[in-house]
């Protein structure tokens, strides 16, 4: 996409064409294509559309219902917030008693349109030209935004300050790509790099989304850290200062799922001991992994289940007692449990006849697709199994769904 093709889509005719396309279908793209062009519709308005269509079809998950308002870039598609997770991110500052936000690199818009949405005002900056014009009419809705387009890092934060209606908090998302379109984990090599950003929280309020992998050395002792899951993947990490923490907890969870939010924050819970494997598995969620807050996660279950690890290094809990549906732990039943030898796990699962097997791993170098291959398994019955360690020792853990998850 370039510029001549944001102006194509943003006129009448586009935003007429763009209104009535259909739902996007590969397989009808080239016939839809040339009968639009035989109506005597510009052929690069034309591309224009569908290669939106596109985008839009991909990008449904993401934004829902919102979808069929938005232009779209294939790397802003992929790089913009969840908007379910930008909503809770406009809510912290609206929370906040903040009016007017910036938002340092808002790409598409999403975080910008969250914020619009719930009535504050935005000022929206964007390094790249097509992308800022992109988010200038995903914006155009609201009339308390306005689009900049520039290097965040340059601009006259104090000239941008100056009351009465000067911004009073700032949002960043850095790109996490090289230029290759790889991602980095190297905060240095964010675009803005992350220690630039980190700088702006003396001045401002300051929300910084960055890398669910952020190393916890990277976090500053006075910010939150919040990581989230949707629907059980790990999609973020951001960081909060000043009036934007939620809590004086330094690190939390935040589970969205089932239609729900659930939240759990870092306290004086005691860590938790290694023990034998007993009756209950627990698997906690992604984001309650990488904030490091195992033992809050299996407090929940309650203290006659006496939880332990199964393992000092694997993020599996074991328990005595099953517990209700637990958004932060998925349970399961233990059946059965052996050291992992191929043969004798051919043998077990062929003597029971399972021909459908669910195969779960953590803290162990297989591969569930070649295993899998390997086990050609036959028969009518379906299983699940946990590959892991038990202590040190790598264990085939045989384990059956606790009906009552959420």
């Amino acid at each position: 996409m370039d510029l001549a093709d944001v102006a194509l889509l943003t006129s009448a005719p586009g935003r007429l064409l763009l209104g009535t396309l259909p739902d996007y279908d590969p397989a009808l793209a080239l016939k839809l294509s040339q009968g639009l062009r035989e109506r005597g519709i510009d052929p690069k308005l034309v591309a224009a559309a569908l290669t939106q269509a596109r985008l839009r079809a991909k990008a449904k998950p993401k934004f829902g219902p919102f979808t069929d308002g938005l232009l779209l870039t294939e790397a802003g598609a992929q790089q913009a917030t969840r908007l379910t997770v930008a909503a809770h991110h406009a809510a912290r500052y609206r929370a906040a008693g903040i009016s007017h936000v910036i938002d340092l690199t808002c790409g598409i818009g999403a975080d910008a349109l969250a914020l619009a949405g719930l009535g504050l005002n935005v000022t929206a900056v964007e390094l790249d030209p097509v992308t800022a014009a992109v988010a200038g009419a995903n914006l155009a809705r609201f009339p308390g935004t306005k689009v900049i387009q520039g290097d965040a890092l340059e601009l006259d934060l104090a000239h941008l300050m100056a009351p009465p209606d000067g911004v009073q908090a700032a949002f960043a998302d850095p790109s996490r790509r090289t230029t290759q379109g790889g991602r980095t984990f190297d905060p240095a090599a964010y675009s803005p790099p992350l220690d630039r950003l980190l700088e702006l929280r003396q001045r401002l309020p300051l929300g910084v989304k960055v890398a669910p992998g952020l190393a916890h050395q990277h976090i500053p002792e006075d910010m939150e850290a919040e990581w989230t899951s949707v629907d059980g993947d790990v999609v973020e990490a951001a960081l909060w200062s000043g009036p934007l923490r939620r809590t004086a907890a330094p690190k939390a969870a935040l589970v969205i799922g089932h239609g729900q939010t659930h939240r759990l924050a870092e306290d004086g819970t005691p860590r938790l001991t290694t023990g034998p494997l007993q009756a209950y598995l627990y698997e906690p969620d992604g984001a309650v992994i990488r904030a490091g807050l195992l033992q809050q996660a299996a407090a929940t279950l309650g203290r006659s289940a006496t939880p332990t690890l199964i393992s000092p290094r694997i993020a599996y809990i074991t328990a005595a007692a099953a517990a209700p549906a637990n958004p932060f732990l998925t349970g399961f039943a233990v059946k059965d449990s052996f050291g992992f030898q191929l043969k004798r796990l051919k043998s077990y699962l062929r003597e029971r006849r399972v021909g459908r097997l669910e195969i779960l791993k953590r803290g162990t170098a297989v591969e569930p697709a070649e295993l899998r291959r390997r086990l050609d398994l036959t028969g009518p019955e379906a299983a699940t199994i946990v590959l892991t360690k038990l202590g040190e020792t790598q264990s085939v853990l045989v384990v059956e769904r606790l009906h009552s998850q959420p």
